[in-house]
C-alpha cells in the first residue's frame, strides 16, 4: 500500500512539474496561477497544495533537482586534470541535451534567474574545491573571479547552443568550451 502511495505521489508530482514546464514555454513564472497549473495536470487544488505551497515553491523544487544531479555528476570529477575536465563537460552537456527542453525553458526570460545564479554556484563551488594555489600560479580570490567569468561565458554558450537548436554534439560543444575555459 505504501509503494502504491509513494507511485502516487511520484506521479502527481511529476505532473504538476511537466505543468510548470509546459505554462513557462508561454508565459513567466509570475503570471502562471495554482489554477492553470492544476487544470495543465489534470489535478485538483488541494492535492497542489499537499506537495508545494505556491508556484513558486514548485519552480524551485523543479530548479533544485536539476541542481542536485548536478552536484552528484560533478562530484565524479577532478577537475584539475585536463581529460577528466573533458569528460565531465561531455557528462554535463549530455545531461542538458537529455533535459534540454527543462534548460531552454529555465534559462530562457520566462525562467527565473536564480536558476542560473545556482548553476554558477554549483559550478564554481566543484571547480574552488578542487583549486590549488601553487598549481595555478594565481591567488584564490583571482580563481574565484576566474571561474565566475568561465563558468558565465559557458553558461551563456550552453543557452545558445540550446536556443540554436542544437545543431554542434556533444562532444564538439564540449571541445569548445574547453578550449575557451583554458587560461591563456
Amino acid at each position: 500500500m505504501t509503494q502504491k502511495l509513494d507511485r502516487r505521489k511520484r506521479y502527481t508530482r511529476m505532473a504538476l512539474k511537466n505543468s510548470l514546464m509546459e505554462l513557462l514555454k508561454e508565459k513567466p513564472i509570475s503570471s502562471i496561477t495554482i489554477k492553470e497549473i492544476c487544470e495543465q495536470a489534470d489535478i485538483n487544488r488541494s492535492t497542489f497544495y499537499s506537495h508545494y505551497a505556491d508556484q513558486y515553491d514548485l519552480l524551485t523544487n523543479v530548479e533544485d533537482e536539476i541542481v542536485d544531479e548536478m552536484n552528484q555528476a560533478l562530484m565524479q570529477y577532478d577537475y584539475t586534470k585536463e581529460k577528466e575536465a573533458l569528460a565531465m563537460l561531455t557528462y554535463l552537456l549530455e545531461y542538458v541535451y537529455s533535459r534540454h527542453e527543462h534548460f531552454r525553458i529555465l534559462f530562457s526570460e520566462h525562467g527565473n534567474k536564480r536558476f542560473t545564479y545556482k548553476v554558477m554556484y554549483a559550478a564554481q563551488t566543484h571547480i574552488m574545491n578542487n583549486f590549488s594555489e601553487p598549481e595555478y600560479k594565481i591567488s584564490k580570490t583571482a580563481a574565484k573571479y576566474l571561474t565566475i567569468y568561465s563558468i558565465s561565458g559557458s553558461i551563456t554558450v550552453i543557452e545558445y547552443w540550446l536556443e540554436s537548436g542544437m545543431k554542434e554534439s556533444v562532444d564538439e560543444m564540449a571541445k569548445i568550451i574547453a578550449e575557451m575555459s583554458k587560461p591563456c
